[in-house]
């Protein structure tokens, strides 16, 4: 008989139970708003790392191996002025992937050699160029360290 009396069912949401106009919270617009609040849609952190990973990445990059040679634009900032200062070697070592990829240029500067690490989707690194093309049959060229003068060459490819 109890339920005769009521005509809404126990067991559907608040949407379903509306109080009566006169009562305190009552009415149908309080059941509306509540059924019209969307569902949060709960990302856990590796999905939110990813997606901000994803906005970071410079999609404009070329294809860069190692053994090329390439010139990359740094961002360098004096006082209140930003300039674009180009550094030019060959790429002997990659590393990482997605937004953490770094290379490794190495070039001679007044007879000594310089490396430099650079994050590829750094804001600091503006361009980069591949000037051309290195044969090589190695993942990293660390025995160019040693080597002095022309030794230091790498064979152009022309098939990439």
């Amino acid at each position: 008989m109890a339920a005769e009396l009521n005509d809404t069912d126990p067991t559907a949401g608040p949407e379903a139970t509306a109080l009566p106009e006169g009562a305190p919270g009552g009415g149908t617009a309080v059941a509306e708003a509540v059924a019209e609040k969307p569902a949060a849609k709960k990302l856990c952190a590796y999905d939110l790392i990813k997606a901000f990973e994803a906005e970071q990445l410079k999609p404009e990059l070329p294809e860069i191996y190692v053994g090329d040679t390439v010139r990359v634009g740094v961002r360098i900032s004096e006082g209140n002025k930003e300039r674009v200062q180009p550094y030019e070697g060959v790429v002997i070592a990659k590393r990482h992937g997605g937004l953490n990829e770094t290379i490794t240029v190495r070039r001679i500067f007044q007879g000594i050699g310089v490396e430099r690490v650079f994050m590829l989707h750094s804001p600091q690194v503006a361009t980069i160029q591949v000037e051309r093309r290195g044969k090589v049959r190695r993942a990293k060229l660390f025995y160019l360290r040693d080597r002095v003068g022309k030794a230091t060459r790498v064979k152009q490819r022309f098939d990439r």
